[in-house]
């Protein structure tokens, strides 16, 4: 049985997946930032994109490897050591026509350093599709825990810091990632949430009741694009284009 993490992160990828083939240029080249085994980099590979994952791991790389071979897109898909700091070094400049950064700048903090990395990385006009960890839905989930303390902290701070049992996570609402996208050379085109429901239905009911899994999907892409369900996505997804 596919355990209720699963079919979670199975949502957020079906969402993101649906998203990115409206907006993924033929014959693209793509950077996927922290793209580990390549969740979504495969995919985009198998609709003819040539795909570079940057990810700190080598683990990743490797089982990243392993799923392109056996895909049979291995030579549209190239695997490197690194990560968004390390652009510069590793990527031609105006060279991209997609980066994704998918929950990368709010684990290594630091968001205005990364997204002119991303910047110089993409052609004029080129797309970065930014996946952010929402502050608002934070203050929600620690208050509803019983960590009242924890949830009052993360109020107002922008990018506010929360240390944890992977290290510090930097959360952020979507005025603030426009506003950071805004300020690297960036124009927003479209806004997301991600997980808007999943985290908060119990994993029993995902695991145990039929068909709740594809419902959940469901009720997930109906609410994603509306603005007042917004606060309660775990995550925001933000589409943007270089000026």
């Amino acid at each position: 049985m596919v355990a209720s993490s699963e079919r979670r992160s199975s949502v957020r990828h079906s969402q993101l997946w649906d998203r990115l083939q409206t907006v993924l240029p033929a014959d693209a080249k793509v950077l996927d930032i922290g793209g580990g085994t390549g969740g979504l980099a495969v995919p985009i590979a198998e609709q003819g994109a040539t795909v570079r994952v940057i990810d700190p791991s080598p683990d990743a790389l490797a089982a990243l490897d392993r799923r392109a071979r056996e895909a049979q897109v291995s030579e549209r898909v190239i695997g490197q050591q690194g990560d968004v700091f390390s652009l510069g070094s590793m990527v031609e400049a105006g060279s991209v026509d997609l980066v994704l950064c998918h929950g990368v700048l709010d684990v290594v903090g630091e968001p205005a350093r990364g997204l002119a990395q991303i910047a110089t990385a993409l052609k004029p006009g080129g797309l970065v599709s930014l996946v952010l960890a929402q502050r608002h839905a934070a203050v929600i989930a620690r208050a509803m825990a019983g960590h009242f303390a924890q949830a009052a902290g993360l109020l107002d701070e922008v990018g506010a810091p929360e240390a944890g049992g992977r290290g510090v996570r930097y959360r952020y609402t979507a005025e603030e990632a426009a506003a950071l996208l805004g300020e690297a050379g960036f124009a927003v085109e479209a806004v997301h949430g991600l997980r808007v429901f999943a985290d908060l239905v119990p994993g029993s009911l995902i695991d145990l009741e039929p068909g709740s899994a594809a419902a959940l999907a469901d009720l997930e892409a109906a609410v994603a694009g509306r603005p007042e369900y917004l606060p309660l996505a775990s995550q925001v997804h933000l589409l943007a284009h270089k000026l």
